[in-house]
């Protein structure tokens, strides 16, 4: 063995273009070896994505893409309405420098007041608040800000501007639709996640019951990714600038034990970032996949990864909520559920209410959470933002919440499938013909 790396190392030294000899010597090497080592190693001495952990490839994926990982950062789930927005005020509170926010909505209600109430107060201390919300997004809830209120809280001092306003003829402002959801506070603290503001969160919605998302409170260098791609879209709307140590400080020290990447999809910069994303994650799964997601209809591409991790063998449970606040997509996704059931996964109908968490963990070793749902919309069309998370901690916290949430859910078996009424079997087999558009 040892003469055939010797004599391997000299050739390549004397003969850098005699590539053929250079790999027959080293064919003759791996002969030498036990099986084992050799289904581990690749004729060029890569080592084969079958040995690799798959946090691993997909971080290595990340970085390749041109997408920073950075060390040292906390990242604290907040799993509730409640949660999220205690924590988020009571930070605004303490703000020093500026708060920053880009939401899809702002609903009109008692805790976007309240939120208003808060900015308006750190504005007349001298805090920079800049707000920017979706038009379209705005005009979709039952309960918009309307122009008297929007002029209202600029003129107290909260810079609230819209993103790509409605304008006749209106169509041709559907989409692209910014749905991030990202706060910034002094630099140092970001949230991030599924939530947008409104009482809902907290009371749940009639007929329905209890809403269930999930936010996170960032602290660490991370905190300077979100807060680029606020000032980017930021720029675009309103042409001012945010730069300088004063809005993106060099984080020292460790704030936690976290490596995190920020995943961003900008229409016709990023547009393939966030499917990409999932595709990686699920072609490199090797033992166990769990998802929620409210509006389950992936594109072509993430269901196909899908169904081949199924066929790998890996365990993919998927879970589903039996009600959900809009129609024909979530019956969509029963159908593609039912498909993928059939294949082997596990699907979970959740019957405490609408989980409109956007998660997906794998191999319990590293998860994303974000704004993005697992429909065209989202990965092929809206400005969106997933944080990417490699650590255990996180994914215990995550399977703990799965696991309980399993015991107030059923399972979709094909006797579950019959049960549902010919008109709702029709319009889960209509809604996933026009996947492509929902």
């Amino acid at each position: 063995m040892i003469f055939f790396i010797t004599l391997h190392i000299y050739i390549s030294h004397r003969c850098k273009g005699m590539k053929i000899i250079r790999t027959l010597i080293y064919s003759l090497y791996l002969l030498t070896l036990p099986i084992g080592a050799i289904a581990r190693t690749t004729v060029d001495g890569a080592i084969d994505k079958d040995s690799q952990r798959s946090d691993s490839i997909v971080a290595n994926y990340l970085k390749g893409t041109g997408i920073e990982i950075t060390d040292n950062n906390s990242v604290k789930l907040l799993m509730s309405g409640h949660d999220k927005f205690v924590d988020m005020f009571e930070c605004i509170r303490n703000a020093k420098s500026f708060v920053h926010l880009e939401y899809f909505n702002f609903r009109n209600d008692s805790i976007a007041g309240l939120l208003f109430n808060i900015l308006t107060q750190k504005a007349n201390e001298g805090v920079e608040v800049r707000a920017l919300y979706d038009d379209f997004g705005n005009w979709s809830n039952n309960q918009p800000i309307k122009k008297a209120q929007h002029d209202s809280i600029n003129n107290l001092g909260v810079k609230l501007v819209k993103f790509d306003p409605l304008k006749f003829p209106y169509v041709n402002h559907i989409i692209p639709r910014d749905h991030r959801k990202i706060v910034v506070v002094d630099g140092k603290v970001a949230y991030t996640g599924g939530m947008n503001v409104a009482d809902y969160y907290i009371e749940g919605i009639e007929g329905i019951g209890p809403w269930r998302d999930m936010h996170m409170r960032i602290e660490g260098p991370a905190v300077n990714e979100l807060h680029r791609i606020f000032a980017t879209i930021w720029e675009d709307v309103t042409e001012e600038k945010i730069e300088g140590h004063k809005y993106f400080p060099q984080h020292i020290g460790n704030k936690g034990n976290k490596r995190v990447a920020i995943v961003d999809r900008a229409p016709k910069v990023s547009n393939g970032s966030i499917r990409n994303l999932f595709a990686s994650m699920l072609d490199n799964a090797k033992h166990n996949v769990r998802i929620i997601n409210p509006y389950f209809v992936p594109t072509h591409k993430v269901r196909k990864a899908l169904k081949r991790a199924i066929d790998r063998g890996v365990n993919v449970e998927i879970m589903l909520s039996a009600k959900s606040d809009i129609a024909l997509t979530p019956d969509a996704a029963f159908y593609v559920a039912n498909n993928l059931e059939k294949r082997g996964a596990k699907v979970y109908v959740f019957n405490g209410g609408f989980h409109h968490t956007k998660a997906m963990w794998v191999d319990d070793t590293f998860c994303t959470i974000g704004s993005s749902n697992m429909d065209s919309r989202s990965l092929r069309c809206d400005y969106e933002v997933n944080t990417v998370i490699f650590n255990r901690e996180t994914i215990d916290e995550l399977n703990c919440m799965f696991e309980t949430d399993m015991e107030n859910s059923d399972l979709l078996t094909r006797d579950y499938w019959k049960k549902r009424s010919t008109w709702k079997k029709f319009t889960s087999w209509f809604g996933n013909l026009l996947t492509p558009v929902l």
